[in-house]
């Protein structure tokens, strides 16, 4: 896993795992801690701008609450 950058210090995003074609999250709180998005859900392009916002580590958090919301892969 690679540690979340959290260049903004708001981020509730703490690591994530990028492969070819999805990327897991994990998140700081909640009942879920870990999330996968992956090219069939929530598609291939929103996976790829995950992919560039965890890189960044600045905006991923708010990439997620705004657009992707409840459509992952998995949780657990």
């Amino acid at each position: 896993m690679t540690p979340y950058r959290n260049l903004n210090g708001n981020s509730n995003v703490v690591s994530y795992e990028a492969t070819e074609e999805s990327i897991l999250v994990v998140f700081r709180s909640g009942t879920y801690r870990n999330y996968l998005y992956d090219a069939n859900r929530p598609g291939k392009t929103v996976v790829e701008r995950m992919k560039i916002l965890a890189a960044q580590g600045r905006g991923l958090n708010s990439y997620i609450a705004s657009v992707v919301k409840d459509s992952y892969a998995r949780k657990w």
